[in-house]
């Protein structure tokens, strides 16, 4: 299953909004066939691993991070397959949270005669398929907000200088982190003041080919047409909430979506709501500013944070913190992190949690 697991993590950047899945075939103590998922319309994983086994899958064990689909989907069941292979035994990480499988799936294939074991690394799995299981439960895509700040708390001076609070290990990292992601997402400030790409960029620097959706949420529609954000390789959505900016943004050469207006700003969760149903998205990445990381806190939209932690001090009241918005009246009613990480990155730290 730890390879299982392994495998699966190919898939994490091309298989929205289908789940990252692992799978691989053992006869007699040996692998015989392993893959991942491939992109939407194509194998899933535990067929991809059962082709590359061929005879070799009968009487044998396979390994598979989710529970294999049991409908007509863009794909046949994976059920089927697996009995028609006439694997034997079948060990599962996790159970589908989708409502047409959870659990069927693996009904199917003990009333068919197959060995079934559940549980193996589930919790691993579980985080695997963190997106996929908010998408397909809510229609919402899972939000983590991302920043870099200094030891008090700084995202920036108080003249908005943010480059570069955090280490280049961290950077590095947070290529990673824009490569696994169906979506970064930034306010119009963010474009303005730090003129961001935004995108995955590869060890030489350069832009890879397969490029996240970049999202602005900009109310007022104030985008300058040479934004790096604007002109760089991949797909830009601009969010708005006054029809009359919309013509003026499509001559950019990007989408505009009119999102209904709340208090004066684009209402964030009409915004993430469009992102799911109609354009599939099931991860964003929030990189920017403090105000939209408030306004989605509020909200009470925010599902992870990786915060960068770095050994400095800026100081001043009017420099800018990570998380702004109303925030909360009372310690008691913090926002609280669950499942922490701490990875050291150089000289920073990098704090992952769950938002509970």
């Amino acid at each position: 299953m730890d390879r299982a697991l392994e495998l699966a993590e190919n898939a994490i950047s091309n298989v929205s909004p289908n789940p990252p899945v692992g799978a691989l075939v053992v006869n007699d103590g040996r692998v015989v066939g392993e893959g991942w998922t491939e992109p939407p319309g194509k194998n899933h994983a535990e067929i991809v691993a059962l082709n590359q086994a061929k005879q070799l899958a009968r009487d044998s064990t396979l390994y598979i991070t989710l529970e294999p689909c049991c409908f007509h989907g863009r794909t046949p069941p994976c059920v089927e397959a697996i009995v028609a292979a006439g694997v034997k035994a079948v060990y599962v990480s996790t159970l589908d949270p989708n409502p047409r499988v959870n659990g069927k799936g693996l009904e199917y294939l003990r009333n068919s005669g197959i060995n079934v074991s559940l549980g193996e690394q589930a919790e691993i799995a579980d985080k695997l398929i963190e997106g996929y299981k908010k998408y397909i439960i809510n229609d919402m895509p899972f939000i983590t907000v991302k920043y870099a700040m200094s030891l008090d708390g700084k995202i920036a001076s108080k003249n908005m200088d943010s480059k570069w609070i955090s280490s280049v290990e961290s950077r590095l990292f947070v290529q990673k982190m824009r490569s696994a992601v169906d979506a970064i997402m930034v306010g119009s400030n963010t474009v303005r003041q730090d003129n961001p790409s935004l995108t995955v960029r590869n060890s030489e620097g350069e832009p890879t080919s397969d490029q996240p959706l970049r999202v602005i949420v900009d109310g007022d529609g104030v985008i300058d047409s040479k934004s790096n954000v604007v002109t760089q390789p991949g797909d830009v959505l601009v969010a708005v909430s006054r029809s009359e900016i919309v013509r003026d943004l499509e001559k950019l050469g990007v989408r505009v979506e009119l999102i209904p207006d709340s208090n004066g700003k684009v209402d964030l969760v009409s915004l993430m709501s469009l992102l799911a149903s109609k354009y599939e998205i099931t991860n964003v990445l929030v990189e920017g500013g403090g105000k939209l990381a408030g306004s989605l806190f509020d909200l009470k939209l925010v599902d992870k944070i990786a915060a960068f932690v770095s050994p400095i001090i800026i100081g001043g009241e009017k420099a800018v913190t990570g998380v702004e918005g109303d925030g909360v009246d009372f310690i008691k009613d913090a926002f609280r992190l669950n499942d922490v990480e701490m990875i050291k990155l150089d000289k920073d730290f990098l704090i992952i949690g769950s938002v509970k």
